[in-house]
């Protein structure tokens, strides 16, 4: 299926955690000098019209970015790190528009480091190739990102961050995922890796982690955000599931995560962080 465009949900409450996840792990990875690789299996186009008739259709950003928008001052530092690169991308006291991962990455990243971005929506693909064409760091691919995580690692800078993003079109996708990420783990097992989740059915979720537990692969951390109960219609909570996260991570979502679910969701919010599997 090839229905799935990100547009209708750009800058939502799902958004907000993975891109300042995203962010804290490669504003960690690139302290140290040495070259980097960044793989992102569903790439999207790259930028998104907040103000066009995709976003426009159900205006998920109000309950996302637009949350946070105009409460930019003594943030914590996962809120003030994502606010600043949003703020960045608009370029003027306007929300308008709202950058996708791939945006992320090539901001933060430096000369050294290089991006596989891989998106299989042709419509989406030829966007982001238009988007990163200038970057002589980026190689963009219409290609199935599954298959991309396995044919790209170990990247020869033998440090990368892989963020594994799918839309989750299929239910055989929460399978697929573990099975990936088994596979790219033992072809690259020191590789940061992250994974985000819709919650939409409880079960599969706890499925997910009962997979992930039952790997073999260690140091697993979980962050989740929800904005509503798992009883109300569609998705009300997502998640990150992180493979070698920083050392620095947990302790910035332990103290930072509960603060930005309260700002995004002040009564019904709820959120998790925990060390899934031990070092």
């Amino acid at each position: 299926m090839l229905s799935y465009q990100h547009g209708y949900h750009a800058g939502n409450f799902a958004d907000v955690l993975k891109h300042s996840v995203s962010i804290q792990i490669l504003n960690y990875l690139t302290q140290k000098p040495k070259p980097l690789f960044y793989l992102d299996t569903h790439a999207g186009c790259g930028a998104f019209q907040l103000t066009g008739h995709q976003a426009q259709k159900n205006k998920e950003y109000e309950t996302g970015i637009g949350q946070l928008w105009q409460n930019s001052t003594s943030q914590p530092p996962l809120i003030r790190d994502y606010l600043h690169w949003i703020k960045r991308f608009n370029q003027t006291s306007t929300l308008s528009h709202y950058p996708g991962s791939p945006w992320f990455a090539q901001q933060i990243l430096r000369p050294q480091d290089r991006l596989g971005l891989y998106e299989l929506h042709p419509q989406e693909y030829q966007h982001l190739k238009h988007n990163m064409e200038t970057d002589v760091r980026i190689k963009t691919f219409q290609s199935n990102g599954f298959q991309a995580c396995l044919s790209q690692l170990p990247p020869k800078e033998k440090r990368g961050y892989i963020l594994i993003d799918p839309p989750y079109e299929v239910k055989q996708d929460y399978q697929t995922v573990v099975e990936v990420m088994k596979k790219a783990h033992r072809k690259f097992s020191q590789g940061t890796y992250a994974l985000w989740y819709p919650v939409v059915e409880r079960f599969r979720i706890e499925q997910l982690e009962k997979a992930f537990i039952e790997s073999g692969i260690k140091n697993i951390q979980l962050f989740e955000l929800g904005i509503d109960s798992d009883n109300a219609k569609g998705m009300m909570a997502s998640g990150m599931i992180v493979i070698n996260p920083p050392w620095t991570l947990y302790k910035t979502m332990q103290t930072d995560l509960p603060i930005l679910t309260h700002q995004l969701a002040p009564t019904k919010g709820h959120f998790r962080t925990e060390q899934l599997v031990a070092e």
